[in-house]
């Protein structure tokens, strides 16, 4: 079996990135995607879900980015991901779920199901969408109404007549609110009080918030999401649901779940239909467990005090769409540095001989 230089592992933002860069340095690859056609997580996203409702989807390396209109997401990026695809001709293979990948003597091999590929370098881009984050609390499994993941959002208009709770303090959860209490009643509720910010976003204080992800990284903490450290914002949209009262009637997290509700440390209950759990995501690396990539501190450190691309415990490894990179504009440039990273690692005579 030939050898590889790079196996890139996921085609989303940050892989196809990663594979334009690799093409552009004359590196041998392919890109290996878990979905049967082009548009990574995006494919999933709610029909509901617009061009006009995404915080932005940045242009891939050396394109336009897509219009901001009223198209549907889920339709809209998977079709500018399939013309990138076409028109740069990435050596893109699907639908291959990896599974693991394991060191060889040496060489990298990428398992998935009963094929494999033997590589020198590895650039994971798998994102976090395959990897919901459902904390447990007790009597979960009593309840009788629906409880949803964001990855299971079915739209808003699927809720019209039921009581749903919003849990989580995030961006997905205030989109949830903006979508839900025009049309239905909400209850919000939050670990934490929620931060707002209503000055404006300017590039020095996105700069800032990605430098409070980078340290985390730096020191091999888990990454938190960007979003988590910029505050939270009210968009157009969103201005209907704040006059009737959405956001300020906020609950802190309740002790358990009943058949139909929750209830409070208190003693308080609150009757739902329906639970939406907006309590994000984690890197979804499980597939890199037998390389022993994790720290002490339970993440993977990264080099370059955070801001790099490469795994401080195997420079073979590059991860992008990870910690500070875990956006759209993140993406493309950990793209480009991740195919530095592979350049650097192929270098060097350990990682050139099998």
């Amino acid at each position: 079996m030939s050898i590889l230089d790079s196996v890139v592992i996921g085609a989303g933002q940050a892989g196809l990135s990663a594979s334009f860069h690799l093409t552009r340095l004359g590196i041998e690859h392919v890109v290996l995607d878990a979905d049967d056609e082009p548009g990574g997580a995006w494919r999933h996203r709610w029909d509901a879900l617009t061009m006009r409702d995404v915080h932005g989807v940045a242009e891939l390396p050396g394109d336009a980015p897509p219009p901001r209109d009223g198209q549907r997401a889920n339709i809209a990026v998977p079709a500018y991901f399939a013309a990138y695809e076409k028109a740069h001709r990435l050596p893109v293979v699907r639908p291959v779920r990896v599974d693991r990948v394991e060191d060889d003597g040496g060489i990298l091999v990428v398992h998935a199901g009963d094929r494999q590929w033997r590589t020198r370098t590895v650039v994971n881009a798998t994102g976090t969408w395959t990897h919901p984050f459902l904390p447990h609390y007790p009597g979960m499994e009593t309840f009788v109404g629906e409880q949803l993941h964001t990855v299971d959002y079915p739209g808003p208009r699927h809720f019209v007549g039921k009581r749903v709770a919003v849990i989580g303090g995030g961006a997905s959860a205030v989109q949830f609110l903006g979508a839900l209490a025009p049309l239905t009643e909400t209850l919000w509720i939050t670990r934490h009080e929620p931060v707002w910010r209503d000055d404006d976003f300017t590039p020095e204080a996105g700069a800032a918030a990605v430098a409070l992800v980078e340290q985390r990284v730096a020191r091999g903490l888990p990454p938190q999401s960007v979003v988590s450290v910029t505050g939270l914002m009210l968009r157009p949209q969103e201005r209907e649901a704040e006059r009737l009262g959405a956001y300020a009637a906020r609950r802190p997290m309740f002790e358990r779940i009943e058949p139909d509700g929750l209830r409070w440390a208190d003693g308080t209950f609150e009757r739902v239909d329906a639970i939406l759990w907006a309590t994000g995501f984690r890197p979804a690396i499980g597939h890199l467990a037998p390389l022993h990539l994790r720290s002490a501190a339970g993440g993977v450190q990264l080099d370059r005090n955070g801001r790099g691309t490469t795994a401080v415990a195997d420079p073979r490894i590059q991860l992008v769409g990870y910690g500070p990179s875990a956006s759209t504009i993140g993406a493309n440039r950990a793209g480009r540095s991740a195919a530095k990273g592979v350049q650097r690692a192929l270098s060097t005579a350990s990682v050139r001989s099998p």
